[in-house]
């Protein structure tokens, strides 16, 4: 098996390594705060000091942070991951952040004679702990076949969609459609619910109707009771909103549930409610309506 490395141990970064650990694979990995990633470590990952020295320590090396800036933080500079790279390797980011920015950084991988695929994920925690986690791909697809073996040890669909940049730009296609679902959603439990029907009625019908897309079966029941550890927060579900608003300038395609949406996750932030999952646009959307639980 290739030697792997992994960049990147948050929520979703963590438990994809622990999958890739469970499939048997080498992994190094590597985190800004090391104690998060004792698990992984207690399950046979090894370590490394920098985001360069995971890339030379292994043949592929995978990278999922945050944001634009991250990913920028932890591939540029004299410890970055491109100080690693040799010729051969393969960097697959899983990262949702700026298309540009995506194909720029495919560009910096060429010129060490390495090669790059965007491959976000469609999911949350649950689905990737289940098995059930869905891959796009962008880059060459002769790349995408070497690592589809690996990207298969993650989920049970790994899809090729085209060019560097094109995969993370179906990611941000996809979730703006999150948000704005658990919008709407929220708008039928409390109609609902201010009717007269019990809110934890509301959500079992709904849960079990025709509008109900995995999104909606595994996120609705937060608006009973929200995780302690937010899956996809508001800070993180904005980022990608933003980023699809941006698109949705350059290509001259109006987005209006997306602004509309966003905006609710602006109040949200406000409301000093940011570090809480996406879902909590329910409660903003509550107490505008004069309900309390």
């Amino acid at each position: 098996m290739a030697k792997l490395g992994f960049v990147g141990l948050g929520v979703m970064g963590s438990r994809v390594v622990k999958r890739l650990l469970d499939a048997g694979h080498e992994v190094t990995g590597y985190n800004r705060t090391k104690s998060k990633a004792q698990w992984l470590l207690d399950a046979g990952m090894k370590w490394a000091d920098t985001p360069r020295a995971v890339a030379e320590s292994s043949d592929i090396t995978f990278s999922m942070v945050t944001n634009t800036d991250a990913l920028r933080g932890v591939t540029e500079g004299a410890d970055g991951l491109l100080a690693g790279l040799k010729s051969g390797n393969i960097h697959v980011d899983m990262s949702t952040v700026s298309p540009a920015f995506s194909r720029e950084l495919a560009k910096q991988v060429a010129a060490k004679g390495a090669a790059m695929v965007d491959a976000p994920v469609s999911g949350s925690v649950i689905t990737l702990e289940e098995g059930k986690l869905s891959i796009m791909v962008g880059g060459d697809q002769s790349v995408f076949e070497k690592v589809k073996p690996i990207l298969l040890n993650i989920g049970p669909k790994a899809t090729y969609v085209g060019k560097n940049g094109l995969a993370v730009t179906m990611k941000i296609a996809t979730n703006l459609s999150l948000a704005v679902q658990m919008l709407a959603f929220s708008e039928g439990v409390l109609l609902a619910e201010k009717s007269g029907i019990k809110r934890e009625v509301a959500v079992e019908v709904l849960v079990n109707s025709v509008i109900a897309s995995p999104m909606v079966k595994y996120r609705g029941p937060f608006v009973l009771e929200m995780p302690e550890e937010a899956w996809f927060d508001c800070y993180m579900m904005q980022k990608d909103m933003n980023l699809a608003l941006e698109l949705g300038r350059e290509l001259n395609i109006p987005l209006p549930t997306t602004a509309t949406t966003n905006e609710f996750l602006s109040a949200a932030r406000g409301m000093g409610l940011e570090k809480q999952d996406f879902a909590v646009m329910f409660e903003v959307l509550a107490q505008m309506s004069g309900v309390t639980k």
